[in-house]
């Protein structure tokens, strides 16, 4: 008579490691599963545009930026990358505007997350914008510094107002503010400086009042004051000099 083959009997796992089993491959799916999203955050962070303040210069307001802000989205740039900062253009460069600048960089780097921001001024903004730079730390939190008819070394149409309005005497030749920004080195730190300025600005005299030694310095032709900010070689010079 024939035995019955023998047959293997597997021990019934025990409740409390079968629970322990699906504990921890929960644990193992929450700490893997946000991974994945968390790296791509972190590309799209790397990716993203740096954020970019555009100041206005004298007597002007944030509007004067609509073609530089129309060009800068059709490059990828969106609305938290943006920026654009207004201000009262009749006070002092360093003992008001230069602080309140600073103040605001700060803001946009709250917002954005970002180490640093890149600056685009016009004419006047310059000067409070450069302050920063060079007086105020701005060496640590900006990256790009770009100048469009800046009156970096003074320009004589400010004598004009320069008895009743104290921007126009920072703006004069010759003035404390100037000798102040040229003092020394007039581009300090890891800043990218740039700046375009044309041989027929109505408003910057003489000419080559905007150039700076260290920038890296922008003929744009016979451009009057204003035309710089819509000019779409200029606009496309400011692209590439903040893909610097």
């Amino acid at each position: 008579m024939r035995r019955p083959a023998a047959q293997l009997s597997v021990p019934p796992v025990p409740p409390v490691l079968s629970v322990l089993s699906v504990l921890l491959a929960v644990v193992a799916a929450v700490l893997a599963g946000p991974a994945a999203p968390a790296e791509a955050r972190t590309a799209a962070a790397a990716a993203a545009p740096r954020p970019v303040i555009l100041v206005h210069g004298y007597n002007a307001d944030p509007g004067v930026w609509g073609s530089l802000d129309t060009r800068l989205r059709a490059a990828g740039y969106g609305d938290g990358q943006i920026f654009r900062w207004g201000y009262d253009t009749h006070q002092s460069v360093n003992e008001v505007l230069a602080g309140r600048f600073a103040a605001y960089v700060d803001e946009v780097r709250r917002q954005t997350g970002a180490d640093r921001v890149d600056v685009v001024a016009h004419s006047f903004g310059s000067l409070p914008t450069r302050w920063y730079v060079k007086y105020g730390g701005g060496t640590a939190t900006v990256a790009h510094w770009i100048s469009l008819a800046g009156p970096n070394h003074g320009t004589s149409v400010a004598w004009a107002c320069a008895l009743w309005d104290q921007a126009c005497r920072d703006m004069t030749p010759g003035s404390w503010v100037q000798k102040k920004l040229a003092e020394g080195d007039e581009t300090p730190g890891t800043v990218g400086y740039a700046t375009f300025w044309s041989n027929c600005d109505e408003v910057i005299n003489p000419d080559d009042s905007v150039p700076l030694s260290g920038a890296t310095n922008h003929p744009a032709g016979c451009l009057d004051h204003n035309a710089l900010l819509g000019d779409e070689a200029v606009g496309r010079g400011v692209l590439a000099a903040l893909g610097g």
